[in-house]
């Protein structure tokens, strides 16, 4: 446990400024997730809130009775091997959310790729550009966080219908005969993510690539490195840390995006913030939707906490270097 021997050894103003972190941690993440986890062990009910309690007591008996209910994992996890055998013939049987999470995977995997492959060279060229430049650069990136997410992802409605700007002028310079369908569907889905996903991979990626010494990228010119075996060699591998803090960034918003998915992605798209939500609101199922949420964060904390263990490698290395 090497974080509780670091917070031992600090003193107690060190300790004040973080706890702050942790007690932020504690109130918006530890507590609702505990919450969310008691509702789905309950039931659904006709009530308010909308599900049964899990203990009664009795007081006639002087005890308390347990009511846990394993159902909604149950109904979760029906048919599952089956469906999950049935996925690799491009079917996933009777599971619709094992269907919902294998999208929502697949769909932040490939949204991660494509930031990454496009937001390396945009972040390479400005870790690269005179000093002078860099912050302008930096700005041009960031400024689409200074409008509205949801009035972002309304333009691109009104780019990408049958009716919208570059149908139109695709038709007015003869490169196509009719509209073409590039709205509501798996290309509007992965373009629009990957749109408002690309600064959380870009950023990560200029922190680490604006620290790579020069001399490196000398050196293997000099031992007869081409621009390529220099790239693959020296530059990926020192920029390895800002791939995966940049990767992390994007997939896991991505996996539980919600506004996207609805108002872009169509109908075969339903990803597992949209099923959440059906369930919550329209279902009023609590304690089904609680389940879903409970192990949608369970597979996000596996690629979390391996994230963390390759950071505190990293420190490690540092130090020994040190």
């Amino acid at each position: 446990m090497n974080w509780i021997n670091r917070l031992k050894g600090l003193r107690p103003s060190q300790g004040v400024v973080v706890g702050i972190p942790y007690i932020w941690l504690l109130l918006l993440f530890l507590v609702p997730f505990i919450i969310v986890l008691k509702i789905s062990f309950a039931e659904q009910d006709i009530a308010i809130p909308p599900y049964t309690p899990l203990y009664i007591a009795n007081e006639e008996m002087g005890r308390v009775n347990i009511l846990i209910s394993y159902q909604n994992y149950s109904e979760i996890f029906n048919d599952f091997w089956h469906s999950l055998g049935q996925m690799f013939l491009g079917n996933l049987g009777n599971n619709t959310f094992l269907l919902a999470y294998w999208l929502s995977i697949k769909t932040a995997f490939i949204t991660t790729f494509i930031c990454l492959l496009a937001g390396y060279p945009i972040a390479y060229t400005i870790s690269r550009a005179p000093e002078r430049y860099r912050n302008g650069l930096l700005l041009a990136i960031m400024l689409p966080f200074w409008t509205s997410f949801l009035l972002r992802v309304y333009a691109w409605i009104s780019l990408l219908g049958r009716n919208g700007i570059i149908n139109t002028y695709l038709l007015k310079w003869g490169i196509i005969d009719s509209p073409k369908d590039m709205f509501y569907n798996n290309f509007s889905l992965i373009l629009v993510m990957v749109y408002a996903y690309l600064p959380f991979m870009i950023l990560p990626l200029y922190t680490q690539l604006v620290k790579l010494d020069n001399r490196y990228l000398e050196a293997a010119a000099d031992l007869g490195a081409g621009p390529i075996k220099t790239f693959c060699s020296v530059t990926l591998p020192l920029s390895k840390a800002g791939i995966i803090s940049g990767s992390m960034l994007v997939f896991i918003p991505a996996i539980g995006e919600f506004v996207i998915p609805e108002l872009v992605g169509g109908t075969e798209n339903q990803m597992i913030g949209k099923v959440l939500w059906q369930t919550f609101f329209n279902e009023n199922n609590w304690p089904l939707a609680s389940a879903l949420a409970v192990i949608m964060v369970l597979l996000l904390v596996i690629p979390i906490v391996l994230f963390h263990r390759f950071e505190n490698r990293e420190i490690e290395k540092g130090s020994s270097h040190a």
